[in-house]
């Protein structure tokens, strides 16, 4: 399986879809389904019942999974960038193609 250009911490932009233009810190990363969950992104609602775990209900918002191509990192200033592995002093690291800095 290829190594993950997204992980845990990075901020990303999101390039598709309702949310589009937004930028958040990726919560959660989950390489094996392709996904990740952004701070904020792809909120849904879910209306839930009153449980004796929950005796008020109400709406419970939550974030939710987004696939991973829909998202890319965020240079300094803003945009959005692809990223690719370089070997630098032995180590294999992640850098930024627009700007060349390591994340």
């Amino acid at each position: 399986m290829a190594a993950a250009k997204i992980k845990k911490g990075d901020q990303v932009i999101v390039l598709s879809g309702k949310d589009k233009g937004k930028t958040g810190e990726v919560t959660k990363s989950m390489p094996k389904d392709g996904k990740v969950v952004v701070a904020g992104v792809n909120v849904a609602v879910r209306h839930r019942k009153p449980s004796q775990t929950n005796p008020q209900g109400g709406l419970e918002r939550a974030e939710a999974p987004l696939h991973v191509s829909k998202v890319a990192h965020v240079t300094k200033d803003g945009k959005a960038t692809r990223v690719r592995f370089e070997e630098r002093d032995g180590k294999k690291v992640r850098v930024a193609v627009k700007t060349g800095e390591v994340i």
